[in-house]
């Protein structure tokens, strides 16, 4: 975001300081579930590889991506399942050309749940895809990792930041579909790379994300402008 303000001529490098939004990360690395109940839960059978998607069924989100990609992913990973957490509008649509799809085994909706859950629902995942065309940075994608998943997401404002190809997930190109099923097709075959990258995430968010660390660095921040008044 700074990079995208000073190309827009506002300001100066020297007035920018980055503090990532921080939230209580323990109910996201110690959960009060388990992947096994979680998926009882929902019917989820123990065997697929579960690519979770956090965010509201709305414009600009990328599920209509994520339906394109989905023949390619099922061809190579033929025990894929998506579980998609959140509601909105375009619910119906999707469950629609779902059905018309044969996808409904293939595909959980969990619907509007309490962000407090959240935490609750991502140990049933294997991955947390997050296609979303206009973000600062999701906090899906560190929710994602601080419950040791592996992340997918287009190349967006800051998903870079935390979606580093190679070691925390793969960054695909906004809005390039092909690339999207290649890169959920790489995870869903190799669950060491799985686990490497979730672990390796983690720990890169475990200290950035917290709301001590942000709490701290925005008082040091206030101080030191005070000081400098």
């Amino acid at each position: 975001m700074t990079r995208q303000a000073l190309a827009a001529g506002i300001g100066r490098p020297e007035q920018y300081e980055t503090i990532y939004s921080g939230m209580d990360v323990h109910p996201f690395t110690e959960p009060k579930t388990d992947r096994a109940a979680i998926r009882q839960r929902y019917g989820i059978a123990n065997d697929k590889v579960v690519y979770a998607t956090i965010a509201r069924l709305q414009p600009l989100k990328g599920h209509d991506d994520l339906l394109s990609a989905a023949s390619s992913l099922f061809e190579q990973v033929p025990n894929a399942h998506f579980l998609w957490i959140g509601d909105g509008k375009f619910r119906a649509r999707f469950e629609q050309i779902i059905k018309q799809k044969g996808g409904n085994d293939q595909f959980t909706l969990t619907g509007l749940v309490p962000p407090e859950t959240v935490p609750e629902l991502l140990p049933a995942a294997d991955v947390v895809v997050h296609p979303s065309y206009r973000e600062g940075l999701a906090r899906a994608l560190a929710q994602g990792l601080l419950a040791g998943k592996p992340i997918i997401s287009y190349d967006c404002d800051g998903a870079a930041e935390v979606c580093q190809t190679d070691k925390t997930g793969i960054l695909v190109a906004t809005g390039d579909v092909a690339g999207l099923a290649q890169a959920m097709i790489t995870l869903g075959q190799n669950p060491a790379l799985r686990n490497e990258m979730g672990q390796v995430g983690r720990a890169l968010c475990i200290e950035r994300f917290s709301t001590h660390t942000m709490v701290s660095q925005i008082e040091r921040l206030y101080l030191r402008v005070m000081n400098q008044g």
